[in-house]
């Protein structure tokens, strides 16, 4: 290559060369768009008017203007346009008028993560300052020092902040934010698709407890929600807030050209069905933009791939761009460290970063050209949020989203109107999760003290503050339920996970210069920050010396070695009660509760590049239980007879690989969310069955949702398996190579879906 191609000549370039043409499989061109504008609102105030006019601002979007139209109706409503249509003016004209009407006004901003909400904060405070009006706003997180929150609380007419900060800074000391709660007109709640699962069902208590706050102060705000495309976002936003939701939609953003390629690596193995590593393949696909000096940003689907990615890439982009043009970007960095980045990507000093989905969410990275997609994000809105990051404003821009051997990947990549027909997925959350709502009621009622007759939000607690009562925590008394206990709840509690301390990453490297690195979650932990386990961390290799699991430390030393390492979790699985039950030919589709030990037993180290396995060694550490919800298949126990032991738990395994990848496909959640296991000879019942569970305790609605559509499932996963081009089995179906184990998973799914076809 002599000289910088530009975009359309490398994607001729795609098409004419050998080595990449007859490997994709799809050609979509999205035509650019015209934006759709109305005349900004009569009574829109001169000093907003005249400031969006001196930034180049004639008129308002369509969906701009019908969300100001709702909000100063006194509406409460959700705007869901594509990535950077100009969303956030739906919720800051609406709140600055009403600032500049009474400057008595206050309203509350929240985001999901706190790198939005400084990206938000910077953009809020140009706009106030080129209007004059007298407006302060402020972030309010963990690292606003103790002099500026004084001031936030008594006179910030808007206040940025995340759930986390709300939940367990704001709520519980609602005393000292009295002027702001008695005032507090509107509540802007950003990125509403992110609030989805355990996290979401957590942010629906906090706000029943932040409307229970405002009610006692005398407010009742109005919600303005904006989210991504998602298929309920009404629904979700009326769960959420538990009010009714006025849908805006009309998009009126224009866009530019965008061409969306579906690539397949090539097969290096025909009978075994085996293709190229995705993540070799989205290496080179990269570097073609990325040497023409196009801006590209490549998904990866985990922390490891993203290190990995990277590491390939600087060995290759180092000579021509210099080491710092190429970056990652993951959860685990330190907020510092990703703030420069996001400022590198804006300036151009930047030409490629490598991500996980942190990158999905509407941070500003500004105008990138190419996105490259290592394998399929797992659902639809993920991956038009991910190739939204391509192209942001005018200009043509390419998307290539590079398959790996999972079935999933495969379905998708050969069957590209199953996503472009698609509407993209329903978000669910559970609010009324026992275990989530006990939590939110203990912090309810150290806020304020419940009266008999209260509900909680729409939910009936009674029963639940007899129990608090009993076990000492409230305490009864004239009709009120009082806070009792010492300890403060809200410190206990984490919206995001399960679990609720993070490990933390020191490097030990240097003696009298140890430092924090990074974070895990401690269930992640298990299998990527175990003795000896390599750690990857923005192309750096270190070399866990030891996890100290009690203390919740992992200790870390600088390394160089041509391998990485992934570990084994060994999981047993125990039903405690079951709630639903149907017969289906001779098997039992059932649903219930569930306990799960997981435990990580041996790793296995892998050579960079061939990906052999080169050695392995075992993990000494603690068991994790995790009790959740199931849905499970239970084959008869004569199966075990007929084929013989052996046989049943490989076509157990087969058909439960394939399971994995179909199911999170039809109840539309993350493959990560919902886990399957195969077991021989079931504890409960001595059948051999295949257990779904949600990875969350006490569950969110996942696995209820995979026993209601389990025929759908079924015929799918059959379909996935008859289809597939091998003749005994790969890793792009049941997932191994071993004989015969195709007509196993074959003949199960089909027993499972009534029939009665076991293969001897």
């Amino acid at each position: 290559m002599i000289g910088k191609k530009s975009l359309t000549d490398i994607l001729e370039h795609f098409l004419q060369e050998e080595r990449f043409k007859d490997h994709i499989v799809h050609w979509h061109t999205i035509p650019p768009r015209e934006p759709k504008t109305v005349p900004f609102p009569e009574e829109l105030d001169d000093r907003i008017r005249h400031t969006l006019t001196k930034r180049g601002i004639s008129s308002l979007y369509t969906h701009q203007a019908t969300a100001f139209r709702h909000a100063r109706e006194g509406r409460h409503l959700v705007a869901v346009t594509p990535t950077a249509s100009g969303k956030s003016m739906c919720y800051h004209l609406p709140v600055l008028q009403s600032i500049a009407e009474d400057t008595q006004t206050r309203a509350l901003y929240l985001f999901p993560t706190k790198a939005l909400a400084q990206d938000q904060k910077s953009e809020l405070h140009e706009l106030i300052n080129e209007t004059g009006l007298p407006i302060k706003s402020e972030t309010y997180d963990g690292d606003t020092p103790a002099n500026i929150r004084q001031m936030v609380r008594k006179a910030g007419n808007i206040v940025i902040t995340n759930p986390d900060m709300l939940h367990s800074a704001i709520l519980p000391h609602h005393t000292k934010w009295v002027s702001f709660f008695e005032h507090l007109q509107y509540i802007v709640i950003d990125e509403l698709h992110t609030y989805r699962g355990v996290f979401g069902s957590h942010v629906a208590n906090v706000i029943r407890r932040l409307k229970r706050i405002c009610a006692y102060y005398g407010s009742t705000p109005q919600f303005i929600c904006t989210s991504a495309t998602i298929a309920n976002p009404r629904e979700l936003a009326s769960q959420l807030t538990e009010e009714p939701m006025e849908l805006v939609d009309n998009n009126g953003a224009p866009t530019g050209k965008k061409h969306f390629l579906f690539y397949n690596p090539p097969i290096v193995n025909r009978q075994l069905n085996i293709r190229r590593s995705a993540t070799l393949e989205a290496r080179d696909i990269a570097s073609a933009f990325l040497t023409n000096g196009i801006q590209t940003i490549l998904f990866a689907r985990s922390r490891v791939r993203v290190e990995i990615l990277l590491t390939y890439l600087q060995e290759l982009i180092k000579r021509k761009l210099g080491p710092k043009s190429i970056q990652g970007y993951r959860g685990g960095y330190l907020p510092s460290q990703r703030r420069e980045i996001e400022r590198g990507l804006r300036q151009g000093d930047i030409m490629g970063v490598v991500s996980t989905n942190a990158l999905e969410l509407g941070v500003d990275i500004g105008q990138l050209q190419a996105c490259v997609i290592t394998g399929y994000p797992g659902s639809v809105a993920s991956t038009w949020q991910q190739a939204g990051r391509a192209g942001r404003r005018q200009g043509e821009s390419a998307v290539v989203m590079v398959g790996s051997s999972s079935p999933l990947d495969q379905y998708v990549i050969q069957h590209p109107e199953y996503f472009f027909d698609r509407s993209p997925e329903s978000a669910r959350i559970n609010p009324d999760n026992l275990i989530i709502l006990v939590d939110h009621i203990k912090c309810a009622a150290y806020e304020l003290p419940f009266k008999e007759g209260d509900l909680f939000g729409q939910a009936e607690i009674l029963e639940i503050l007899e129990f608090l009562t009993e076990e000492q925590i409230l305490h009864h008394s004239k009709g009120k339920w009082f806070w009792m206990n010492d300890s403060f709840p809200a410190h206990n509690i984490s919206l995001r996970s399960a679990s609720q301390e993070n490990v933390v990453i020191v490097d030990i490297s240097e003696r009298g210069n140890e430092r924090v690195i990074g974070e895990m979650d401690r269930f992640s932990s298990l299998t990527l920050l175990h003795d000896e386990a390599i750690y990857l961390h923005q192309g750096v290799q270190y070399q866990v010396e030891k996890l100290d699991y009690e203390e919740k430390k992992a200790f870390v030393r600088e390394v160089q070695v041509d391998y990485y390492t992934d570990a084994n979790l060994a999981v047993s699985l125990k039903v405690l009660e079951e709630d639903n039950a149907r017969q289906q030919g001779t098997t039992q589709l059932a649903y219930g509760e569930v306990s799960v030990h997981a435990m990580a037993t041996i790793f296995k180290k892998i050579k960079f590049e061939t990906h052999e396995n080169i050695g392995s060694g075992p993990i000494h550490l603690p068991e994790e239980e995790l009790h959740t919800n199931a849905a499970w298949i239970s084959f008869p126990e004569t199966l075990l007879d007929e084929l013989g032991q052996e046989d049943v738990e490989r076509g157990l395994i087969g058909l439960a690989h394939v399971l994995q990848h179909t199911a999170p496909l039809l109840v539309m959640c993350d493959p990560a969310d919902l886990h399957v296991i195969a077991q021989r000879k079931a504890v409960h019942s001595g059948q051999p069955s295949i257990f779904l569970y949600d990875r969350y305790p006490g569950g969110i609605g996942l696995s209820e949702q995979v026993y209601k559509e389990m025929d759908t499932i079924l015929s799918q996963a059959e379909g996935l398996i008859a289809s597939c081009a091998c003749a005994s089995g790969c890793p792009s179906c049941i997932g191994g190579m071993e004989p015969g184990v195709k007509e196993l998973a074959l003949s199960l799914v089909r027993t499972a879906q009534g029939g009665h076809h076991y293969v001897s």
